[in-house]
């Protein structure tokens, strides 16, 4: 899956969270340090963006950030640098992305939620955002969902560029679901520079602005956000052996 676009690729892991629905486990285990089967969720993201091509990826913390800082320190040297940024209050998803928008510079960025898992191919999402029509600033990928009510809800034209976007509605108008990892280069981060301060979620307070400017890459691989025991259980059966690759 190695990045055959010669692009400069940079990744922004979100890591900082309590993990609160996955408790008494996450008492004592940061949920990005969750393992399923023998891998922890952290450790799959970093061999999947070494195997991307990914030449700098900065990870998040906040909630028992000295684990997550051990087991980045003692993450193998590779090609790809590899740094954490703690944040002394939450700042949320797209606060996180507004602090940091520097590291992305002359970069293509990709924005990955930790506690997320799929085997889907992100080359061949890679290659879609290369391709995609000149008024979208961002790539998202999206996944058929089984509980909609539970996503955000993405209504596309015939190009795939979203028109509608529906964050957890009772009556959500399909189940093409969000997956929480976008591509971006320099002119949405030229945009959201121009977003007033305080802005913090990005599925709440960025997507919605953006209706008509998202190109959608859609994925048929097994993705999952371990949010619940039973997403977690769910994964364990789906994800039990080694990085795949669908």
């Amino acid at each position: 899956m190695k990045n055959t676009n010669k692009i400069r690729l940079r990744a922004l892991l979100l890591a900082a969270g309590y993990g609160t629905r996955l408790r008494p486990l996450t008492l004592s285990t940061p949920k990005c340090l969750v393992k399923i089967g023998h891998t922890p969720l952290l450790q799959r993201w970093l061999l999947n963006l070494e195997a991307l091509g990914c030449e700098s990826c900065l990870v998040n913390t906040h909630y028992l950030s000295e684990q997550v800082n051990s087991f980045i320190q003692d993450w193998p040297q590779s090609s790809m640098s590899l740094k954490t940024v703690h944040e002394t209050t939450l700042l949320g998803t797209a606060g996180t992305m507004l602090a940091n928008r520097d590291f992305f510079e002359n970069s293509t960025g990709l924005l990955i939620h930790a506690d997320n898992i799929t085997s889907a191919n992100l080359g061949n999402l890679i290659k879609a955002h290369s391709k995609k029509p000149k008024e979208c600033l961002l790539t998202m990928l999206t996944f058929k969902t089984s509980s909609p009510r539970n996503c955000g809800i993405v209504v596309t034209d015939s190009n795939g560029v979203m028109q509608e976007f529906h964050e957890k509605v009772p009556n959500p108008p399909g189940n093409c679901a969000n997956g929480a990892i976008y591509l971006f280069d320099k002119p949405f981060l030229d945009w959201l520079a121009k977003l007033p301060t305080g802005v913090e979620d990005f599925s709440m307070e960025i997507i919605p602005q953006l209706k008509g400017r998202i190109q959608t890459w859609h994925t048929t691989a097994p993705y999952l956000d371990i949010g619940t025991s039973e997403s977690l259980q769910e994964a364990q059966k789906l994800f039990s052996q080694s990085l795949g690759d669908n």
